[in-house]
């Protein structure tokens, strides 16, 4: 059996008599919209976005802006680098959507980047393409990680490895979440966190083009050193375990274009009986779990309760997503985009954004493990994992 590599690594880290982390901390990358950057980027000089989002607008150049910005933060000590391997523990503390109080403990490290097929890290659904090459050139450019995959151990243990806590390192609380981070450089228990991530296969929950980026530059840097032994060979990962006691996993909803919104319930009354459904609210997401039903929301803004036919998917995975693919998988005309949120989703086929949505069901922590040891792919944007880790704590560089 191939289990991933994770080791430490010597972390560069904002110094903490240079500024505070509440002002330089940010979202991931790939959530933040054009205003969200501006945003954070004016509140603070040294904010990661500065580095970890270079847009379009400021040009040709923008990734030998960014790598050169970085360089000047670690030269005036703005970021100062570990004087020795660690890893470091990443604590997220949060209510979820359900009133559930969550606590989750992972962890940073280098995790080996495999080759695609291979076994250890395992991707958990099929990526949708992605024409832009920005998170290459900017490791190119920077050389480092600077926005951390999110990785699933599926090493029973892992949490009770983790919970003794490390040096403190900081903390911040955003919209309601508290994220604490803490190093670990004694080698003992270096050793046992390496041990217990390496025991067993890591599932990507979040994170996929980032890990397949890792895999290209790998094999760039591996084609101009001749190496098999450089830094590139892993790359930054928050590695939680697969528990369901942690983990909160939201629905990623369906919206469609292509079709009308009357042909389209055609094709799905062959697989689905129809009831009103009202105006979809933060109740109805509920009440698809306990009525096992989707909804499908039409350009009135009204839902309709989609419940499967008897034996119409016996044999399909039983996956809301899966079996939408199922019904609508023929349609050439149909496209099909994703989108988090209830309120985002009703206001896509109100504004004319899309012809209809449906409301799926989050995926369970069981399925998705069933998936993954199964060797399955579940279908694009299956699951939408939940807080989003934060930028900035933790830089790994790739020069070291």
């Amino acid at each position: 059996m191939q289990v991933p590599r994770f080791e430490p690594f010597r972390a560069l880290r904002y110094s903490a008599t240079a500024v505070g982390l509440d002002d330089v901390i940010a979202p991931p990358y790939d959530v933040l919209s054009e205003r969200d950057v501006d945003d954070l980027a004016a509140s603070h000089p040294h904010n990661i976005v500065h580095v970890d989002v270079p847009r379009e607008r400021d040009g040709e150049r923008r990734y030998e802006r960014a790598a050169s910005e970085l360089r000047s933060w670690i030269d005036r000590s703005i970021m100062v680098l570990d004087p020795e391997p660690s890893f470091t523990l990443y604590r997220m503390r949060f209510t979820d959507a359900t009133g559930a109080a969550r606590d989750i403990v992972g962890v940073l490290g280098g995790l080996e980047v495999v080759d695609e097929g291979a076994g250890g890290v395992l991707p958990h659904e099929r990526t949708t393409p992605k024409a832009s090459t920005d998170r290459l050139d900017l490791t190119r450019a920077t050389e480092c990680n600077l926005s951390p995959v999110w990785g699933l151990s599926l090493s029973a243990g892992l949490t009770a490895v983790l919970a003794e806590p490390g040096e403190p390192m900081g903390a911040v609380t955003v919209d309601g979440v508290e994220h604490v981070v803490e190093r670990v450089t004694a080698t003992d228990r270096v050793a046992a966190i390496a041990a217990a991530v390496g025991a067993d296969d890591v599932l990507i929950a979040d994170g996929h083009h980032r890990y397949g980026i890792s895999r290209t530059y790998r094999d760039e840097v591996r084609t101009t050193t001749g190496s098999t032994d450089t830094p590139a060979e892993l790359t930054l990962t928050f590695v939680s375990e697969l528990v369901a006691e942690q983990l909160s996993v939201e629905a990623i909803h369906r919206l469609y274009r292509g079709l009308t919104y009357e042909r389209l319930r055609d094709v799905l009354s062959s697989a689905f009986e129809f009831e009103p459904a009202g105006t979809p609210a933060a109740a109805t997401l509920a009440e698809m779990v306990r009525r096992g039903a989707l909804c499908l929301v039409g350009p009135d803004g009204l839902g309709t309760w989609l419940t499967p036919r008897p034996g119409v998917f016996d044999h399909v995975r039983a996956l809301d997503g899966a079996w939408l693919e199922h019904v609508l998988g023929d349609e050439a005309d149909l496209d099909v985009t994703y989108q988090h949120g209830l309120d985002e989703a009703v206001a896509a086929t109100t504004e004319g954004r899309a012809d209809a949505a449906v409301l799926i069901r989050p995926v369970s922590v069981a399925e998705i493990e069933r998936t993954a040891r199964e060797g399955v792919l579940m279908p694009p944007k299956s699951t939408f994992f939940t807080p989003k880790l934060r930028t900035g704590f933790v830089v790994r560089p790739l020069d070291h």
